[in-house]
């Protein structure tokens, strides 16, 4: 699965994939591979993006256009 929604997130925010891999405490190329879809997101990584958006778990697999959460 492409996640492009964290792509977009990232790139709209002019944030590397070095910062948000450290935040999820990955490589860069951990990273990078999330977002090309190479390797699955974990759960737990999953929602600390979640919260580092400030967005909704849906918002970030594509299943909702609302970034909101609980909306």
């Amino acid at each position: 699965m492409i996640f492009t929604n964290i792509r977009a997130m990232r790139e709209d925010r002019d944030l590397r994939q070095r910062e948000l891999a450290a935040v999820l405490s990955v490589s860069q190329n951990t990273y990078s591979q999330y977002e090309n879809g190479v390797i699955e997101l974990t759960a737990e990584n999953l929602i600390k993006l979640a919260d580092y958006y400030d967005v909704s778990v849906d918002y970030l697999l594509g299943r909702t256009r609302n970034p909101k959460i609980n909306e």
